[in-house]
Parts: structure tokens; sequence; C-alpha cells
């Protein structure tokens, strides 16, 4: 079955039936007009319509802080390793936060592989929900190619109205379906419904700034010795909020804790930024970074420059999370627009 119809009476069921059996975790409000996901055992928390969580849903897949090892020297062990995961199903998952996953496994698949994150990966069922209109004005998934969904995903729901309209894409999908027999067989006609609303989102989600998806690329290559970025240094105030709360960053720094018998002890690691003022500091106090423009200029080369170079893509998803959370009112789209008039 690739494509199943859910009633939204029947939605309660779905994640009740499922939350008898693991965990799910869906979006829900925190107040002031904003949204985290939490653990829910039905449908009656979860919201449908939002802007991006707080955090995104990295923090399923990699955590603020994981234990790798542990140290027990006591009976003559040296360390064991540890993997931290339980199986759990994410709900309502938008399209820009499902691509901010699949940069983390590409990072992640990278040798060496990172065991950690893959094996948490594969404990972890997503299920995607469509955005059919603009969460609000900080979001740039059109310029990021981002708001239709390409994979990611088990599950993919798409609001119709009275109902959801569910891709079926990989057998652990196929096997939620089965599972909670709450799902009945779509029709052409909602097969007619669902091209008929993307229709109309295509006429809704336009290029957000004046650029070409592909000159993104040229553009930041031209872009080295911007003036743009000393304008940056300016006003960041390195809180590094912009880092924390991205999709696809993953740097982390990693750290042995013993307790004070040095026989018992354990490995951490902890989510790191390119923009705290240690990050790029080396022996005998020197900084690749010291201005606080540099580390802006490295996060935005991270999203647009660097990464189409190794994994040819973007790793910018444009949830526009950054945008939102600045402390500086540092806004992702009025920096391209800055660097594409420079260069004009």
């Amino acid at each position: 079955m690739q494509y199943a119809l859910l009633k939204k009476d029947h939605l309660n069921d779905f994640i009740s039936k499922l939350a008898q059996e693991q965990k799910v975790v869906a979006p829900v409000s925190r107040g002031f007009g904003q949204f985290s996901f939490e653990e829910v055992a039905d449908a009656s928390r979860i919201i449908l319509k939002h802007i991006p969580t707080i955090l995104p849903p990295k923090k399923y897949f990699m955590p603020q802080e994981e234990t790798l090892l542990e140290y027990n020297l006591s009976e003559g062990q040296s360390m064991e390793a540890v993997v931290e995961c339980q199986k759990m199903v994410l709900f309502g998952v938008h399209t820009c936060d499902l691509a901010g996953i699949q940069c983390l496994n590409i990072a992640f698949s990278e040798r060496p592989k990172d065991f950690n994150y893959l094996i948490r990966k594969n404990k972890i069922a997503i299920v995607g929900l469509e955005c059919n209109d603009y969460c609000d004005e900080y979001a740039s998934c059109s310029l990021m190619d981002n708001h239709f969904p390409n994979g990611g995903y088990d599950l993919f729901f798409t609001d119709l109205g009275d109902f959801f309209i569910v891709h079926v894409n990989t057998q652990l999908g196929d096997e939620l379906i089965e599972k909670t027999k709450v799902f009945e067989r779509a029709d052409k006609s909602h097969m007619d419904t669902l091209a008929k609303m993307r229709e109309k989102k295509r006429g809704i989600f336009k290029n957000e700034v004046d650029i070409d998806h592909q000159e993104l690329e040229p553009l930041f290559k031209k872009s080295q010795n911007s003036k743009v970025w000393d304008e940056l240094n300016k006003r960041c105030v390195a809180c590094a909020n912009c880092t924390n709360v991205c999709p696809s960053c993953y740097c982390f720094d990693v750290t042995d804790e013993l307790q004070l018998d040095l026989k018992h002890g354990k490995r951490y690691r902890r989510w790191d930024s390119c923009q705290n003022e240690g990050f790029a500091k080396v022996s005998g106090g020197e900084s690749f970074r010291e201005k606080r423009g540099e580390r802006q200029k490295h996060r935005y080369y991270r999203k647009f420059l660097y990464p189409m170079a190794k994994f040819a893509r973007f790793f910018c998803t444009g949830c526009g999370r950054c945008s939102r959370t600045c402390m500086a009112k540092i806004n992702l789209k009025e920096t391209i627009r800055s660097l594409i008039t420079e260069k004009a």
C-alpha cells in the first residue's frame, strides 16, 4: 500500500495505540507561540499547525549530552562502550526537519562512522507532516527546495481537511499501518485532492530571496572578503543560539570525567558550537576565528559552500530557526540579500 487514508477522528487512536508499545514524541505547545517535541500518550496535546519547534528533532538522534564510555577499573575492567537509546516514534516532522535529519545521516555515516548515532537512528520511526502554507516570515524552505517532501521518512501525513493522506515510504511505515489498524486505502479521488493541494501550494511557496537555488554556491564563493561579515562582526553577541537550534549542526565536544577514586568515570559528549569563542582555539591561545564575524562567516559557509563540495547538498534546510532565535536579530535571508546586493 503506497498511500493510505486516515480520518482525523482516528488520529488519536493511531497515536495512543503506538504509545502503548513505545515512546511517541510529537510537537506540543509551550506557550507564547513556542512549540517543542515532547512525549505524548495520545493526540490531545499534539499541535498540527505550528512554527518549527524550539529545538529540532535532532535532539533525539544526537542528544545534547550522551555517555560514550564508562570506566570501572576496580574489577579489572578497562572501559565499556555505551549507547543510550530507545525505540520511539517521532510524529509531525516538517519537511525542513526531515532535510536536517538527512544531513545528519550523511555526516555521521562518513568514515569513521558514528555508531552511537547510527544505532539510535535505526530505532526511531519518522512520521513526517506536510506544511500546506508558510509557518512564518522567517522560513526560506522554498529557496532551499525543502517545501515538498523528499524522502527521509517512514510515513508522511498531508492534511486534506477531514482526513490525512499518508505516503507509506518504508517497510517500517507499512508495519505501523498494519499494527494500528485505523487506516483505509486511498482511492483516485483522494489522490486528485492531494494533487490539487500541491498545485495550490506551488502558488503559495515562492523563492523567498531574489536568487536561484543553484546560484547560492557561486555567491558564497565570491563573498570570501565581503564587508557583510564585518557588519555581522559588529552585531553578533556570540550566544550560539543559531547553531544550537539548527537541525543540521552537529559539532560536539568530548570530555572524560573521572571520579575521585580514579577508578570509575565516563566519557561523554555534548553539543558544541563554532560560534563559541574557544571553539577554534589551539595551544598557546591562538584562534583560527577570533572575531565574531569570522565565526558567522564560517557558519554560513558550513551551510552553503563547504557541504556542497563534500556532499553535493546544502546543509541549510530553510527552517528559519537561526533567524527566529538570534539575540542580535541577524536574519539569514537579509544576509543573503546583502551579499547579492554587494556583488551586483
